[in-house]
């Protein structure tokens, strides 16, 4: 059933505003139907009971030999009258058995109790069975010419009744036609109102849930821009009290994610000047093996502070947002790489400059260049851009990292055990770098090992439009 239903706050809220509104409207005019339909019954009912009682009471009151002719004179569409009685003419099919008691006791309520009457309805025109004007010689409305039928169902109540010299009289009273038909106007303003309540519970609902959207958007966006514009405050009490929350929490993520990194970033720059330091006293070292291990461990030292201190530039989006050329920059890298004798191929190219930050952006492609060239013998640089995402894919011909792998080595300081050497190096900070500046870019790093061996870094950037 879940699958079923929207998957928006929004289309949640129509669905129930306009099932409910519209399932109202149809009950609304589904009583509204019937309660005019007994109306008009009893309405069209009471006048043609009326005036059957009327030409009952005339007919007893006219002598025998001129009934005939008054017979004659009233005898038009929609009542036929007959001075005769017809066997079987009165009959009731049992759903208008109801419909037959009602026009009985209207007639008793005008003709009073002093004539027999035997009342029944039929419905002529639709059942096409013989009418009582056809058993009579004359057309009571039932057919059309050639033979044909009209496309509705005419209710005929037939009337049988003894006038007090023993004359037998029968009647057949049709329904006025047009209490049959449709309410059209009623159904046209039910269908205007449909309308208008409709587009009134759509903007009721867009107004409702568009803080909700906005709260969302500014979520999202949060991971990526923790200096973005705080939310406006403004609208309902309880939209006012979430943006106020959410506002807070953004600023005390600013202010803890700054002093962090001003405290990293400080602890990092300061340990400089003891290693350099220790570098001086160390060329004074008369032992050459104890000066070089000496020198081995200073340089590790200082490679771990400057990928520290990458790392804090990495969480740090002060640096401007501006259009990129990608290219160029993948070539400068792949230049660099190899000026130190790295193999790096490119294919595929970007077919227009993207809007990032760029040292950022370069700090990323480096370690996925140097961790295919130093882990993997070669880099493979491959761009695909399309018009939602730029795609570079870093490839390299080595032996790829364990399955279970995969995850950890974004931790920060996380090694594979491979490379934890001294001819390799590397400090465990590469790859997470690489992963927050491709996310601080609404984007995503993710490692996969290639079926024909080696290991595929796929960076991915959305294009904003």
């Amino acid at each position: 059933m879940k699958r079923f239903l929207p998957r928006t706050l929004f289309a949640r809220m129509v669905l129930v505003l306009l099932g409910g509104l519209i399932v109202a409207q149809f009950l609304s005019f589904a009583v509204h139907w019937r309660e005019r339909g007994e109306f008009v019954m009893r309405s069209a009912g009471l006048n043609s009971a009326e005036r059957v009682a009327e030409i009952i009471k005339l007919l007893d009151a006219t002598p025998r030999e001129e009934r005939a002719r008054i017979v004659g004179v009233l005898n038009s569409p929609p009542l036929r009258i007959s001075l005769a009685a017809v066997e079987g003419a009165v009959e009731t099919a049992p759903e208008q058995a109801e419909e037959a008691a009602q026009y009985e006791a209207l007639l008793k309520e005008v003709l009073g109790e002093g004539y027999p009457l035997k009342v029944g309805v039929t419905e002529a025109m639709r059942r096409g069975g013989p009418g009582f004007g056809r058993m009579h010689g004359f057309d009571n409305g039932g057919g059309m010419p050639g033979g044909g039928r009209r496309p509705f169902a005419v209710l005929s109540f037939v009337v049988q009744t003894q006038l007090h010299d023993g004359t037998a009289v029968t009647f057949d009273a049709r329904r006025p036609q047009d209490t049959q038909n449709w309410p059209l106007r009623m159904l046209i303003s039910l269908s205007v109102l449909l309308a208008v309540v409709c587009a009134v519970t759509l903007l009721a609902t867009r107004w409702v849930t568009r803080p909700l959207k906005t709260l969302a958007a500014a979520a999202e966006e949060l991971g990526n821009d923790l200096k973005r514009p705080p939310l406006d405050e403004g609208g309902p009490l309880e939209v006012g009290r979430a943006a106020r929350a959410f506002n807070a929490m953004q600023a005390k993520l600013d202010a803890l994610i700054s002093d962090r990194t001003r405290i990293f970033s400080a602890m990092s720059h300061d340990l400089k000047t003891p290693i350099t330091r220790l570098r001086l006293r160390t060329e004074m070292l008369d032992d050459p093996i104890l000066r070089e291990k000496f020198t081995q461990d200073l340089k590790e030292m200082e490679d771990m502070v400057g990928a520290a201190l990458d790392f804090m530039r990495g969480l740090d989006s002060s640096e401007p947002a501006q259009p990129v050329d990608i290219m160029a920059l993948i070539e400068s890298i792949a230049a660099d790489a190899r000026e130190v004798g790295g193999a790096v191929e490119i294919a595929g190219a970007a077919s227009a400059p993207f809007t990032g930050h760029a040292q950022a952006l370069k700090r990323c492609l480096t370690n996925l260049v140097d961790n295919a060239v130093k882990y993997g013998n070669r880099a493979s640089i491959a761009v695909e851009d399309g018009a939602h995402a730029l795609r570079i894919c870093v490839r390299d011909a080595g032996p790829g990292i364990p399955a279970a792998e995969l995850a950890r080595v974004f931790e920060p300081f996380y090694r594979v055990e491979a490379s934890r050497n001294r001819a390799t190096g590397g400090n465990g900070l590469g790859l997470t770098i690489a992963r927050n500046v491709a996310r601080a870019h609404g984007g995503e790093l993710v490692l996969r090992n290639r079926a024909e061996g080696g290991l595929e870094a796929e960076l991915t950037l959305p294009r904003r439009g």
